[in-house]
């Protein structure tokens, strides 16, 4: 290679490497105007707890709001933290309820699972032993999780007296199985299918691959395509792109895996409390579809709620909705056990 050859390809380089800066640069700068930015920066400081499960694994769980209110649980979902709950934490403080929401096993602060056991049983495990260690003796909590925290709050259900510990449940963004079948990432079935095929788990949900350290125009796009709806902020999307770049490949990849094989629609009709049902209409991860099947085998179906330009992430992207349905859910449980011989 000439002498001239090189230094116009070196100048090209450099050029490239500069524009790439520039887009970067306006990438941060959009997400640092987006006045949602400074609240999702600086979430409520909650009251740390520390939960051993039954396996022995170290969980993190915070409680915000009054300490005498009625207690609602939160869990959040597959490779989020605690904080994900940010806008509801605040919208169901305001309204007088103690929140306790905890990291799930692997995520967040909460410790890596003992024996590296991520299965579907166990997170349902640490849902026992979070409501076991966190709600005050004698009372009930509403239990709600956020698609792997629905999922563990499901799987719980299948093993446990549901009525011992919980009033109402209200599962959001969920799905009880069948989640590479019907997911709509890929919006031709047939590609879809040869796709799974090709790949199985292994190379869809349990991917291993790291992840970029910092948001990207591409991760930031690809992020909101797979998980959000149109409306959604871009410091919303930057939000939830935070923590999952902070899960572990490993978590991540092995949760995957145990995603793809689940099979729990036998458990939902054993959620005998009132029931929530959260979807978003343009849910791509776990589509209406699933939540219409489990509203169908949920005993005492309370609302099934379908949110309008919504993604996989509705507490994020509808925390109005969402924080205002869970408050009428349990407040409509505490009315019923307070009036002797009201019906459910």
């Amino acid at each position: 290679m000439g002498a001239g050859r090189a230094r116009r390809l070196s100048l090209q380089a450099a050029a490239l490497a500069a524009a790439g800066a520039a887009i970067e640069v306006r990438h941060l700068r959009r997400i640092a105007a987006d006045p949602r930015n400074a609240r999702l920066r600086d979430p409520p400081p909650g009251r740390p707890l520390a939960i051993s499960s039954a396996d022995a694994t170290r969980l993190h769980a915070e409680v915000f709001g009054p300490e005498l209110g009625p207690t609602v649980v939160l869990a959040h979902g597959w490779t989020e933290s605690l904080m994900f709950w940010t806008y509801v934490i605040e919208q169901l403080g305001r309204k007088g309820f103690r929140v306790v929401a905890y990291d799930l096993r692997g995520h967040g602060a909460s410790g890596r699972a003992v024996g590296d056991d991520y299965s579907v049983a166990r997170f349902g495990e640490d849902v026992e032993a979070v409501l076991a260690g966190t709600v005050p003796a004698g009372e009930r909590a509403t239990v709600a999780g956020h698609s792997l925290g629905a999922i563990s709050i499901t799987a719980w259900a299948g093993e446990h007296d549901v009525c011992a510990r919980a009033s109402a449940v209200a599962l959001i963004n969920a799905g009880v199985g069948e989640l590479l079948a019907e997911q709509l990432l890929i919006p031709v079935p047939a590609l879809a299918n040869a796709v799974n095929r090709a790949f199985g788990p292994d190379g869809v949900l349990g991917a291993r691959a790291p992840l970029p350290r910092f948001s990207t125009p591409i991760t930031h796009a690809l992020v909101r395509y797979a998980a959000f709806g149109p409306t959604a902020s871009p410091a919303q999307v930057a939000f939830y792109e935070r923590m999952l770049i902070a899960c572990p490949p490993d978590v991540r990849a092995t949760v995957g895996i145990a995603l793809s094989e689940l099979a729990l629609r036998g458990a939902v009709p054993r959620l005998t409390v009132p029931a929530l049902v959260v979807a978003g209409d343009r849910d791509r991860l776990t589509p209406p579809s699933h939540a219409r099947r489990i509203a169908a085998h949920l005993p005492r179906l309370a609302r099934l709620m379908i949110l309008e330009q919504t993604g996989h992430m509705a507490p994020l992207e509808r925390p109005l909705a969402v924080s205002e349905a869970l408050a009428q859910l349990a407040a409509e449980d505490r009315a019923v056990v307070a009036v002797p011989g009201a019906g459910g």
